[in-house]
C-alpha cells in the first residue's frame, strides 16, 4: 500500500544538530525512497513496508550517538505529490 510520511527528527543535549538529521536522512535516501525536506519536516513517500523499514533503520542508525526524539505520521489518505 503506497502511503506519505512527515517525520521530523530532533537531537536533544548535543551541540551539533546537523551531524544526526545529516545521517538520518542518509540513511532513508540509501533506501530509494521520494525523500523532499522541508524546513520543518521530511516527507516520504513510498510503499508502507518500506517506510516503516526505512524509519526504522534511520532510527536504529542515529539513536545510539545521542538522545534523539522522532516524530511520524503516516497516511493512506493524502493525495500523490506529482
Amino acid at each position: 500500500m503506497k502511503v506519505q510520511a512527515e517525520v521530523s527528527l530532533y537531537p536533544l543535549r548535543t551541540a551539533s544538530l546537523s551531524e544526526p538529521i545529516d545521517q538520518f536522512l542518509d540513511r532513508l535516501r540509501r533506501r530509494g525512497l521520494a525523500v523532499e525536506v522541508t524546513p520543518m519536516s521530511t516527507r516520504l513517500e513510498g510503499e508502507s513496508g518500506e517506510i516503516f523499514q526505512a524509519l526504522r533503520e534511520a532510527f536504529d542508525a542515529v539513536a545510539p550517538g545521542g538522545s534523539v526524539v522522532l516524530t511520524v505520521t503516516i497516511s493512506n489518505a493524502c493525495p500523490a505529490a506529482t
